[in-house]
């Protein structure tokens, strides 16, 4: 609507069928890996970082080189192709997400001062990022643009491979500034991250700190503000920054953000929450640290303060009953729509109770022992056809075959990235919309095929790949199509 081009180049994990793909969600232009790294189940099989297959705006597409200069260089050559007008270009590096594969010219730099290799690589995987990110600003300087872009920097959580805790969450390896935890943590080793940003025709071309509180959902309103664009009738949870970056400060209110890490099917209240003020952190409800005086979170000052716990309490209260009108919510996969005359199913997206799927295609190859369904949205009513795989369809092999080579865990990927269980697979079974069938599976197998007439509506679908003695996994892919009407 502003006369923006937008491209995404990494990583995008918000759903790899339509209509949740970045190029259904306002990006013109898109390479991506699948899932939430290279590698997961929803990635193009094989993947390991370099020379992979990526998603060109929904086409895979073979590229060479390490993933991170894959989604800088991709990256540049949107913003040079598109440089004389507005561009919003969105670089989301899958990197230093574990597995820490990295060339050895990046880890060899910390080989012998860290205490052990995946550290090493972690901080490699850092360190390819910090050049690339150096090599985009010569290159906006180089075109013309450093002076009127503004330049953005900021991760999504703490460290993951950079400190190792003890059973309390305090750091007795590695760095993390002195702060109390890692990814996944309500403390702040978990959650408070960098944020630079640098727009040198904007007034903001010199380092400076700002000590107020803020959080990522001021990204949006702040950068439609600095851009001059009207919101319209959107609201947004966060606020504007701007004020803040021009120094202006003086009015700021002491608001309440709350975070939490929930990795559960039914969101449990306070679990792994953190609820904040600009001086104080509420964890879990129970706990509260004077930040400024304790910026370790290692004395618990709730006794003190029951005043305070008090009112971030009911600031969490505010924000959980917000929150929590979603939870009953379904996000359905649409079958037999036009946009999408083919769906992918795949482990990664099942919906079950203990929350265990095959989201990696390391434990596809090892054959993990876990169902779920698919909330799926059957958008016509109509004949589908539904086939089951135990591989991809780009692993042209049986359902019952192994892969030849080692059976890799997921933190070995670095040295090898092969083999596969062989599963002696004999019948298998779906479920959808109320309806049931069942077939054998022969040796030669590559997949079974049911079809099925389907209602409109959304449903659940559910499947079983059994062997003789009625041990069951789901069918780690499903491919959906509608079959035409004769």
């Amino acid at each position: 609507e502003q006369g923006y081009v937008t491209g995404l180049f990494g990583k995008w994990h918000l759903g790899d069928n339509t209509p949740y793909r970045p190029q259904d969600r306002g990006f013109a232009e898109v390479v991506t890996h699948g899932g939430g790294g290279v590698g997961n189940t929803p990635d193009y099989w094989g993947n390991k970082y370099n020379d992979d297959t990526y998603a060109t705006n929904g086409v895979w597409t073979p590229y060479e080189g390490y993933c991170t200069d894959v989604w800088f260089r991709e990256g540049l050559r949107f913003i040079e192709r598109n440089r004389e007008r507005p561009f919003l270009c969105f670089i989301t590096t899958n990197a230093p997400h574990s597995p820490y594969i990295v060339g050895k010219r990046y880890s060899d730099l910390y080989a012998g001062l860290v205490e052990t290799q995946d550290r090493a690589d972690f901080y490699g995987m850092i360190t390819c990022i910090d050049e690339n990110l150096g090599l985009l600003r010569q290159k906006l300087a180089e075109w013309g643009l450093e002076e009127n872009t503004i330049t953005v920097f900021m991760t999504d959580n703490g460290t993951a491979g950079g400190a190792t805790l003890d059973e309390d969450q305090f750091v007795v390896g590695g760095y993390n500034a002195g702060m109390r935890g890692i990814k996944g943590s309500e403390y702040e080793g978990g959650h408070r991250v960098p944020l630079f940003l640098h727009w040198p025709a904007g007034g903001m071309d010199r380092g400076r700190d700002i000590p107020e509180l803020t959080a990522n959902v001021d990204l949006m309103p702040t950068l439609l503000d600095l851009c001059g664009i009207d919101p319209g009738g959107h609201e947004f949870d966060g606020v504007s920054l701007a004020p803040l970056l021009r120094g202006e400060s003086g009015n700021w209110p002491d608001r309440i953000v709350v975070t939490d890490s929930q990795r559960v099917a039914y969101p449990i209240q306070w679990r792994k929450s953190a609820t904040m003020t600009g001086r104080w952190r509420l964890i879990n409800g129970v706990e509260l640290y004077e930040l400024r005086a304790d910026p370790g979170q290692r004395h618990d000052v709730a006794a003190e303060h029951p005043d305070v716990v008090a009112r971030l309490r009911a600031g969490y209260e505010a924000w959980w009953d917000k929150v929590s009108r979603q939870f009953d919510g379904t996000i359905p996969i649409p079958v037999g729509s036009e946009e999408a005359a083919m769906v992918r199913l795949n482990a990664h997206d099942w919906r079950n109770d203990p929350v265990l799927c095959a989201w990696n295609q390391s434990q596809v190859r090892a054959g993990l022992a876990c169902n779920g369904y698919w909330e799926i949205d059957v958008v016509a009513s109509g004949r589908y056809r539904f086939e089951l795989r135990r591989w991809p369809v780009e692993e042209d092999r049986a359902m019952v075959e192994g892969i030849p080579g080692e059976v890799v865990r997921y933190h070995d990927l670095r040295d090898s990235y092969g083999g596969g269980r062989a599963i002696p697979l004999v019948t298998a079974r779906v479920e959808v919309a109320g309806r049931e069938e069942a077939r054998p599976i022969a040796p030669e197998d590559k997949g079974i095929a049911f079809e099925m007439d389907l209602p409109a509506g959304e449903a659940r679908l559910q499947t079983y790949l059994s062997d003789a003695e009625g041990q069951s996994i789901g069918a780690y892919y499903v491919y959906v199509t509608r079959v035409p009407v004769a």
